[in-house]
């Protein structure tokens, strides 16, 4: 599919336009070499913000994919049954590649797009963007309030000390907020190597230990479903496994730091491979290991003392996975309040300040959310299935339907796009219905 977009001048030329915006700042005339400075600083920032290639992109996308969701998974290839566990992990990551896929075409169309919030105001106006914006903001904040939780959970089991969950929780919130600082996705992407190799690490140790500690007593795996599986518990093993592939969000402003943007797809392709082999894999094994009583996360399963040593491994990928969404949702907060100025870069006194307070910022709501509310994983549960639904799986065959199609959708040129968006939007929505379903029956059932 082509669209003749010359993507390389449109965004050289917004850049430039950029560049040479710099005739007044706060109303007030400045000198030539006060302009001369601002057109220095941002052919710098320019440059620095340009820095992604494919490889870079894919390390990033792992980052911001992959954590230790994945193991999640052994408990619901329990609930759902060996053959169903498999097939709905490998249909379920193609389908998000695919909606990967259109989100980004969609960034290559329209260059001007530098975060998901922007295909909202395409699709439907300034409504479409203040309904994308809060959206964003609030799922990439929801996010790291599930990180501090995490690590705080870490932390405790490390420790064998429950008596200190509050500070570890603020512990887990300033190493979020340090993981955070570097503004561009390249710094990132470094980190990425350590994240990759930390859940990669923490997944062996689990299956290493479940596999010797295997309990001859224990219920074995089954190809089939739970005896007495109800719908509830169907659909929340189906939104673990479709949340598990959940990226799509962060891709335009991932992507808006390529200096190649047309190579996504070699990134996505890498991480649909690497995705579905991971967890697939996991998934199928822990369980065949552990049985219908594997617990979730599988780090449980492990033993106290292999669940310590899983844990602190993993700890990297806590927290370089959950900064992550701080520095997606700071990026646009901080690239509105300069959108044409010289401060977006992070490269001046005032940019560095403004930024730091917005990760600060982002980073003291997520936790103090995490902690006050006492139905914070309920609430993360329906917003996940709210949002990361949407962002994933059902807007991104919309964005076929109405920016990206060229003629009628049932030219023969178009038919098979055509069938294909749709069938995947249904699949969103399904996902949408049946996690919401499951979330508020969980809610309703719980105890507290």
């Amino acid at each position: 599919m082509s669209f003749g977009v010359n993507n390389a001048n449109m965004t050289d030329k917004k850049d430039t336009d950029d560049m040479m915006d710099y005739d007044k700042s706060g109303g007030e005339v400045v000198s030539e070499s006060g302009r001369y400075y601002d057109h220095e600083r941002a052919i710098q920032g320019n440059e620095h913000f340009h820095r992604l290639g494919w490889k870079r992109l894919t390390i990033v996308l792992i980052v911001q994919s992959i954590a230790l969701g994945s193991l999640s998974l052994p408990a619901a290839f329990a609930t759902l049954g060996m053959v169903a566990g498999v097939i709905l992990s490998i249909g379920l990551g193609l389908i998000a590649i695919y909606a990967s896929y259109m989100v980004g075409l969609t960034k290559l169309k329209y260059p001007h797009v530098a975060h998901y919030v922007d295909i909202g105001r395409l699709l439907m106006g300034g409504f479409g963007d203040k309904l994308f914006s809060v959206a964003f903001i609030a799922l990439m904040t929801l996010t790291v309030g599930s990180h501090c939780l995490t690590g705080k959970l870490a932390f405790a089991t490390l420790s064998d000390n429950t008596a200190c969950a509050l500070i570890f929780s603020a512990i887990s919130a300033v190493i979020l907020f340090a993981f955070a600082i570097p503004p561009s996705f390249a710094e990132l992407s470094i980190l990425g190597f350590i994240d990759f190799g930390s859940i990669i690490v923490a997944i062996g140790i689990c299956i290493i230990a479940t596999g010797v500690q295997q309990d001859p007593t224990a219920t074995p795996w089954s190809a089939w479903p739970q005896d007495d599986l109800n719908l509830s518990k169907a659909f929340v093993a189906i939104s673990n496994i479709a949340f598990a592939y959940a990226f799509a969000a962060s891709q335009p402003s991932f992507m808006d730091e390529m200096h190649t943007p047309e190579d996504f797809t070699k990134s996505i392709s890498t991480l649909g491979i690497v995705q579905v082999t991971i967890y697939t894999l996991t998934g199928a094994i822990l369980y065949a290991f552990v049985g219908q009583d594997v617990g979730s996360p599988a780090l449980v399963s492990a033993g106290p003392l292999w669940a310590k040593v899983a844990f602190g491994v993993a700890l990297p990928v806590i927290f370089i996975s959950g900064s992550i969404n701080t520095t997606v949702a700071c990026r646009y907060i901080h690239g509105r309040m300069y959108q044409n100025s010289v401060e977006r870069y992070v490269n001046t006194t005032k940019g560095w300040v403004t930024w730091l307070s917005s990760v600060a910022i982002i980073t003291i709501l997520a936790w103090i959310i995490a902690e006050a509310i006492p139905f914070f994983s309920e609430l993360l549960a329906i917003c996940g299935c709210l949002l990361v639904s949407g962002f994933s799986f059902y807007v991104p065959p919309v964005m076929w339907f109405f920016l990206l199609k060229e003629g009628s959708w049932h030219e023969k040129r178009n038919i098979r796009h055509a069938i294909l968006n749709l069938l995947v939007f249904l699949i969103g929505i399904c996902i949408l219905g049946c996690g919401l379903y499951a979330s508020i029956v969980g809610v309703v059932s719980s105890p507290s």
